[in-house]
């Protein structure tokens, strides 16, 4: 379960580093909305992240916490940034949203089933959620 999670972590912080990416980046004349948006969107995920990595230590694991770590074992992609408008940069982030959503529906049943882990099982849950609201909250802006 400690892999799978640190699996996980890694692809949040993977997003959390793209997200920021967007809020730095972002161009146009939304500007300033779409920094607040981007802005509210990564401090979510530094949530999430803080969250995992305490799961994982809560179950007697070290949670990986190197760039080379996360780099290792995200299955999420670093992007050429292109372009620079909040539109190109939401339909990016959708994308990895959506990714990390497949993933945490696998995991749900694999921790109640294989591992008969209630607690992982019902806290991955709580992610999917929390990424399909900011998924809905990125197709609004595309």
């Amino acid at each position: 379960m400690a892999n799978d999670l640190s699996n996980i972590l890694a692809d949040e912080f993977v997003l959390y580093t793209k997200t920021k990416n967007a809020h730095w980046n972002v161009e146009g004349i939304d500007f300033y909305d779409k920094h607040k948006f981007f802005e509210v969107q990564f401090e979510q995920l530094d949530d999430i992240i803080d969250g995992i990595a305490e799961r994982i230590r809560s179950l007697g694991h070290y949670a990986p916490a190197t760039l080379k770590t996360f780099l290792d074992l995200t299955k999420l992609l670093e992007s050429g940034n292109d372009e620079k408008d909040s539109r190109s940069f939401a339909a990016r982030l959708l994308l990895d949203h959506e990714h990390i959503i497949r993933i945490l529906r696998e995991k749900i049943s694999r921790f109640t089933e294989d591992f008969n882990d209630l607690g992982t099982s019902d806290f991955i849950t709580g992610l999917m959620r929390d990424h399909e609201k900011m998924a809905w909250f990125l197709r609004t802006q595309i």
